[in-house]
């Protein structure tokens, strides 16, 4: 079997991992408490209204689990308001407060920088042929 550091789905997760390390010491060092996954469960928000915590999930990426203590986390700290949905009251309805919408607008220079960042060096070839090659590999397994 080949070694770790060979094999390409390895190295595609070394580069997320230690992309979200960078990502996420630049946003503690610029004085925000919130962490990437919370961030991006914001951002979703304000880009999906309406959408439910399942479907909410599915986007980010995360277990059913995750997302409640998420968006729990979310609440408690102020960012989002949660309140029982209009038409089923088995549904929550997530919105943005103020200071949700303000964190958001805050962050984006940062998040903008620490992508520059990442993607110092490529190509916007490079870029397209990368993101032309993961879509390959999640259609091949994608369900």
């Amino acid at each position: 079997m080949d070694k770790l550091d060979k094999i390409i789905f390895y190295s595609i997760e070394k580069a997320i991992k230690t992309y979200r390390q960078f990502a996420q010491k630049n946003i503690k060092n610029a004085g925000f408490n919130i962490t990437i996954d919370q961030w991006l469960v914001l951002k979703t928000i304000q880009d999906n209204a309406n959408m439910s915590q399942q479907q909410l999930a599915l986007k980010v990426f995360k277990d059913f689990a995750s997302i409640t203590r998420i968006i729990e986390l979310l609440v408690k700290n102020g960012y989002l308001i949660r309140d029982f949905h209009k038409e089923d009251r088995r549904r929550f309805e997530l919105t943005l407060s103020q200071e949700g919408r303000n964190v958001i607008k805050l962050l984006e220079p940062i998040i903008n920088n620490n992508r520059t960042a990442a993607l110092t060096g490529l190509s916007q070839h490079d870029i397209e042929l990368l993101n032309s090659i993961l879509s390959k590999i999640i259609s091949n397994v994608g369900q």
